[in-house]
């Protein structure tokens, strides 16, 4: 499949949709203006060090917009763990890094209760889950029942140590790697847990010009760039506030629920990949994209959402949400794939 084409995103600001609204209200105007204001340095900051890699910078920027969970795949040292480290950097948050292993305990990540002789109760030691920004690392090395220890904490922002149940920090955002399920030593997450991240980001290799671009801003260890904060963790949790009053038409809502429809029932849509389809998204897949939309959208600089900007995300949300069958797979099909021919059938409004 051919590598799709990205405009940036000062490109994408001046389109126009015929279903925005006449007279956006002015205080959206003007809130999405302010968010707008804060996210072209955190984007340069982060591109300063994170280099040839706008496809994944943008997309881990819809995370931090959303509160949505992000998994980045992609082979050895093509800077997903630098990316995700970078980002926490340029921030005021707190980062805690997760090293999975085949041999790592869920308490390992939540923490336990330790026991203190002196006063003969019990204590609670937190684990690293309680951070801002948590990088776990090659998630897919543990087994599943270190990775299900994930699945409270990433739903419902708490997790439960004994009897109690502790809130973990706002924001919270888990951002993990993984290489490929063909590697040596790795195990393919559940489905329950794919689910549960907003995105799935493909790392690719940089371009010619951008790998010479890596080498002359990182092989000498003695010039490479530092990172400073320049966003507070307030300002980040205000512009969830402003995503959500990012104005979506009618017909945009419709056609986000054709979409994930068309992953389900390809039939319906005139589509023939009914043979290789196992399983569709599911309806957090529909709320993911409507939500992954709307922070396009702002990060574009626009107080609605057009077309365009479900288009742009649709693979990021889409594409682990969707199982393929034995003769999809045979068939050297993937998961983008599908998401094409989605995007192909169903009528842009």
């Amino acid at each position: 499949m051919q590598a799709r084409q990205e405009r940036p995103l000062h490109a994408l600001r001046s389109r126009t949709f015929e279903g925005a609204p006449s007279r956006p209200a002015p205080e959206i105007e003007r809130r999405v203006e302010e968010v707008h204001g804060w996210l072209k340095p955190l984007t340069e900051e982060v591109g300063r060090v994170v280099v040839g890699q706008d496809h994944l910078v943008a997309r881990l920027l819809v995370s931090l917009l959303t509160g949505g969970h992000a998994l980045l795949e992609g082979l050895p040292g093509l800077a997903k763990t630098l990316a995700v480290k970078t980002l926490s950097q340029a921030t005021h948050g707190s980062f805690k890094r997760v090293q999975f292993t085949p041999d790592m305990l869920p308490a390992d990540i939540v923490g336990t209760l330790v026991y203190d002789p002196s006063d003969a109760t019990f204590h609670t030691r937190r684990g690293p889950i309680f951070a801002n920004f948590v990088l776990a690392d090659e998630i897919n090395r543990a087994p599943a029942k270190v990775q299900s220890a994930l699945l409270e904490a990433m739903e419902e922002r708490q997790v439960t140590i004994g009897d109690t149940s502790h809130p973990l920090p706002a924001p919270f955002l888990v951002l993990a790697t993984q290489n490929p399920v063909d590697q040596e030593g790795t195990y393919a997450l559940p489905e329950a847990q794919l689910d549960r991240f907003l995105l799935k980001l493909r790392v690719t290799y940089p371009e010619r010009l951008e790998e010479r671009l890596i080498l002359d801003t990182m092989g000498d260890t003695t010039t490479r760039p530092t990172v400073k904060p320049v966003v507070d963790l307030a300002d980040i949790l205000a512009a969830r506030e402003v995503v959500d009053a990012v104005y979506v038409d009618d017909r945009v809502r419709d056609y986000i629920v054709d979409i994930v429809a068309a992953t389900r029932k390809p039939g319906d849509f005139g589509m023939d990949t009914g043979p290789w389809v196992r399983f569709g998204a599911s309806p957090r897949g529909t709320l993911g994209l409507f939500r992954a939309a709307r922070a396009w959208a702002l990060l574009c600089g626009r107080s609605y959402v057009s077309p365009t900007d479900v288009k742009m995300v649709a693979h990021d949300v889409l594409r682990h949400r969707i199982g393929l069958t034995y003769e999809g797979v045979a068939e050297g099909l993937s998961t983008d794939d599908i998401v094409d021919a989605c995007l192909h059938a169903v009528p842009t409004p």
